[in-house]
Formats: structure tokens, sequence, C-alpha cells
């Protein structure tokens, strides 16, 4: 695709954006930039969210590390003038609610004068049509389009690891929990129709643990003994920085596998997610 070439394209919010020629300078909430470094497009930065500091999270970063992509810290306190430096032809970030990106204020955008891209990682998609999105994103920024092949970068591949977990979990039939530990007394627990990437998880025949009736959206917080009373088999727990891992006492019997909760949406890295519960899940 021609840099010199018009482009266009319309985010998940319906707003139409476009520009003389295809953005190359791509600025990118940490989640984004991840997949978009995945689908071969290389962001020149990335920032991270409120719960991220001053360092890439390690769980978060993808192959941004490798790449060398520079972590700019929390998006809600970024410095308008380092933006302005770094040039950006577009900023990608992404929305929960179909309305507004969720790491960056639009405004600094507009300020800048910069398109800004905000793609759905809500459950108003599933999670096949989430990837769809970052793709075609990726390709109208000039990233090479699927040509079929079985590489776990691609979709195919993608398939494949969906295929493995969907033996091992008609297999096994162990009960999953998901989670993210907010402190020694406290947890939230996952509600999986709430999150994209678990009820992918169900629809491949994994047994997903319901944390029952009571407040919250996507997570029914308590303590943990409310987490071992749902007696699951594995438990996959938040391995984002500002999350709790779990104490093995606390959940006794059971076994563990990290998941994060913003995984990148890419092939590459559902493929790995999905491969590693399926490896937890005979281990």
């Amino acid at each position: 695709m021609s840099g010199t070439q018009a482009w266009g394209f319309t985010d998940d919010r319906g707003t139409e954006l476009g520009a003389a020629r295809v953005p190359r300078r791509v600025i990118a909430y940490v989640r984004a930039g991840a997949a978009l470094c995945d689908l071969g497009v290389t962001p020149v930065a990335v920032y991270g969210s409120g719960h991220d500091g001053n360092v890439l999270d390690p769980a978060k970063e993808g192959g941004l590390a490798a790449a060398a992509v520079t972590y700019l810290g929390p998006g809600r306190v970024l410095d308008e003038g380092l933006l302005r430096e770094l040039r950006p032809d577009v900023i990608v970030d992404v929305t929960y609610d179909g309305k507004s990106p969720y790491a960056l204020d639009e405004a600094v955008a507009e300020r800048l004068g910069v398109p800004l891209v905000a793609l759905s990682v809500g459950n108003e998609l599933a999670l096949p049509a989430i990837l769809d999105r970052f793709g075609a994103l990726a390709v109208s920024l000039g990233a090479a389009p699927d040509d079929g092949t079985t590489a776990e970068g691609s979709p195919a591949g993608l398939w494949a690891a969906e295929d493995e977990l969907r033996e091992v979990a008609a297999r096994t039939g162990l009960g999953v929990l998901a989670l993210s530990g907010a402190g020694p007394d406290q947890v939230h627990l996952a509600r999986p129709l709430a999150w994209p990437e678990l009820a992918r998880l169900a629809e491949l025949g994994v047994r997903l643990v319901d944390p029952g009736p009571g407040p919250g959206a996507n997570w029914l917080t308590g303590d943990w003994g409310r987490a071992s009373e749902l007696r699951p088999d594995l438990v996959l727990f938040d391995s984002r920085a500002h999350a709790t891992a779990p104490e093995a006492e606390a959940l006794s019997g059971v076994r563990f596998t990290p998941w994060n909760p913003e995984t990148p949406p890419s092939p590459a890295a559902y493929a790995r997610f999905f491969r590693t519960l399926a490896a937890a899940l005979v281990d």
C-alpha cells in the first residue's frame, strides 16, 4: 500500500476517519499497540491505562519490548509536548462502551490534529469479530493481508490452537474460574459472558465457573473464601502488575495459570493463550 494513497477507516464508535496518506507513525494504547505489532504494524510508541505505572507491564508488552517500542506512561497524564515531538499520524485506542476511547482523552488527539481510532474490546462484539476489526485496521495501515498460512500468527494458526483446546476441554471437563486478586482479603471473580475471550472459551467447550448472583457487570467482588467455595479445578489468575497473585493456601488443591484480561487482540496472542490453557488443563 502506497504511503501517498489516501487513507480512510471507520472505527467502532462509527467515527469516519481519514487522512491524505496512509498513516505511518502510529501511537497506540499498549493493548492495541501490541496487537498491531503482532499484525505487522509497529507503533513508534505506546501508552498505558490508569492501572499502569511508568514502566511497561510485562504482562501487556507482547512483542513491543522486542521491537524496542517506546513506552510513554499512562495515557491520562501524557506530556502533550512529547506527543507532538513524536509526530504521530494516527492514535489507536480501544473502547469498552462503543462511545469513548479508554485510555486517552480524545481532546488530546483533537489538539494534535491527529485522527484517533477506537476499536471495541467489550462484550458487544464476539472475539472473532474483535480480531477481524484489528486485522482490518492493520491492513489499512499497510500490513500484509492474511495469506491463509497455518503459522501461529495467522487466523489459521489460531483455529488450530482452538481445535487443540476444544479437544482437551472435552477430554478433561475441568471447571475453570477466572479472577483478579485485589489483596489478601479481596478478589474479583470474572463473569464469563462479560469477557469476549472467556465467552469464546465457553464456545470451545471449556467449563467456566460462574461466580453467581450479585453486583457487578464484569466482576463479582468477594473474598478468597468465596472463590474457594466455587470449587474450581483450575484458576485463570490476572497476571497484570496491579493485580495480586493468588496464594496456594487460599485455594488449596487448585491448579493455576496466568491470564491477561488485556490480551492483545491478535491471532498470535490468542493462539498462545489457548495453547497455554490447553496445557494447563492436562498438566
